[in-house]
């Protein structure tokens, strides 16, 4: 008798308006969804955006959505009912919001605790807990929802095909609609007052009266959290590709805006003096452009990557005579340089928002004498511009004289930078070297300008060209043959191509030595 009363399906809930398995798992999918999308942008202000952040953020909500799936089962043997599923969605809802006590976690973790620990301590802290919570409910759910033996199967895959269609949705929501309009942390707010709502409902019933509570309580949950700020995260504006923040501050006594993409430093921005280049790649570009110039008068140049758009009102300043493109993928940053960074909206330089891949993949409408590579974000690399394919597509858009210089990250190691020369002499006659830091075998980073020219360089002339602050740098930078002789020889040579690009397998040591900033 007692195996017989063991086998029997639990009593389904009582149908009323509240009861709708394949909505609540829906629901549920969605939130853990849209938890995943908003972790990546939380945690990049502090640790960055790349494939590590993603590795962690993945495979933590995997981990936390597995142990959840298990722990419902076993916990919907015993205790499913529509009030157990309210206790469950309440603590969701709790743990949703000690998300946003992302600074204060923290601020507990060591400052020189190594970046890829950093990534996993501070991913489990925070999401861990709610996708485990969460992925609680499709068990409790399918547990109260099969009525019928015979109808197992069916009513099992309908939950969960509902929740994959949750996943769906949540994802496509966010990714294009909710973190652009609200911000993560709003977002965050706003699904655990979901939660917490239905959790409510569950516990007190589908009447009138635990409606009217449920409203209150969200109601002045949102208030009470906007007296208190916390809906404030770090970002001065977020936008579908960063978290942008600026910092004032004086270099070389001149008041100068830095500009912050998640957690890199990006640009920094003279808001009265155009011509002021605080980065020594940006001196460098100045000098490859007086280069050109001399050689040439008016140029047509061509910018990928825009950030806080410095180089830009460079060139308007020093070249007003001469044609200045902008390839920014991120309009937000393009709004942003307007409205913070002194950008004149009146501006002659024309800007393209779209990724630089697929400007370049149109056929040719214009010849550049020279264009900048500039969208190799510390080692949150965009491989696609990295590839033999690529720099196919920019030769295209180069003038027969024209040059190509593009500023690049790499460690001790030079597998990125041998990887990246290697790769731009399939596509140009000549390649030239310059090196940031003449000690960058004992460095744990260090910046590398790679230029790709069909026409040679005068390579001795550069020493005539100074940016106007009366400093040769890129000629002093120019590496020697012999040194680039021995950067290619000391390990096997790797073509980057669209089909193999392990750029961040490369960076990979340089990311895991560096110290969280």
């Amino acid at each position: 008798m007692s195996n017989d009363a063991a086998s029997m399906p639990t009593q389904p809930a009582r149908r009323t308006w509240l009861w709708q398995p394949n909505i609540i798992v829906f629901v549920s999918s969605a939130c853990i969804m849209i938890l995943e999308l908003v972790a990546s942008r939380i945690i990049a202000p502090i640790v960055g955006s790349s494939l590590y952040t993603w590795t962690s953020v993945i495979g933590i909500v995997l981990a936390g959505i597995m142990l959840g799936n298990y722990l419902g089962g076993r916990l919907a043997d015993r205790w499913a009912s529509l009030r157990f599923l309210g206790i469950v969605y309440v603590i969701a809802a709790l743990a949703c919001l000690s998300v946003l006590a992302t600074d204060q976690v923290n601020r507990l973790m060591p400052a020189d605790m190594p970046i890829v620990l950093k990534l996993l301590a501070l991913t489990t802290a925070l999401f861990f807990v709610p996708c485990t919570i969460l992925g609680m409910i499709s068990p409790i759910v399918a547990k109260l929802a099969v009525s019928d033996l015979a109808k197992t199967g069916s009513t099992v895959g309908n939950i969960y095909a509902a929740g994959a269609f949750g996943s769906i949705v949540g994802t496509f929501a966010t990714g294009f609609v909710l973190v652009s309009w609200f911000g993560s942390f709003t977002i965050v707010l706003a699904v655990a007052l979901l939660l917490l709502a239905l959790g409510l409902l569950f516990l007190f019933g589908a009447r009138w009266q635990s409606a009217i509570l449920t409203l209150a309580l969200v109601v002045g949950g949102w208030a009470l959290a906007l007296n208190q700020g916390w809906l404030r995260g770090p970002c001065i504006r977020e936008t579908n590709y960063y978290c942008i923040k600026v910092i004032d501050l004086e270099e070389e006594g001149e008041p100068v805006r830095e500009l912050v993409l998640d957690h890199l430093v990006h640009s920094f921005v003279s808001l009265t003096n155009p011509k002021k280049l605080v980065y020594p790649y940006e001196k460098a570009y100045a000098e490859a452009v007086d280069y050109q110039a001399d050689r040439k008068g008016r140029l047509r140049v061509l910018m990928i990557g825009g950030g806080g758009y410095t180089f830009a009102r460079y060139m308007q300043a020093v070249y007003p005579s001469s044609e200045m493109h902008v390839i920014e993928i991120d309009p937000g940053v393009t709004l942003f340089a307007y409205d913070e960074l002194a950008f004149p909206r009146d501006t002659k330089v024309v800007t393209f928002n779209e990724d630089a891949r697929l400007f370049f993949a149109r056929p040719p409408t214009a010849r550049y004498d020279v264009i900048l590579g500039d969208a190799f974000n510390h080692f949150s690399v965009p491989y696609h511009l990295t590839t033999k394919e690529f720099n196919d597509q920019v030769r295209g858009w180069l003038a027969d004289d024209g040059i190509y210089v593009v500023n690049i990250i790499d460690g001790p190691y030079g597998e990125f930078v041998r990887a990246y020369y290697n790769t731009l002499r399939q596509t140009f006659r000549h390649v030239y070297l310059a090196e940031g830091n003449r000690g960058w075998r004992k460095a744990t980073r260090s910046m590398f300008l790679l230029i790709g020219a069909d026409a040679p360089l005068d390579v001795e002339a550069l020493a005539n060209f100074d940016g106007g602050d009366g400093d040769a740098l890129l000629a002093r930078m120019m590496a020697r043959d012999e040194e680039i002789h021995r950067l290619l020889n000391e390990a096997p040579r790797v073509t980057l191509t669209d089909q193999y690009a392990p750029v961040d397998q490369m960076l990979a040591s340089v990311f895991r030595e560096q110290v969280p900033e």
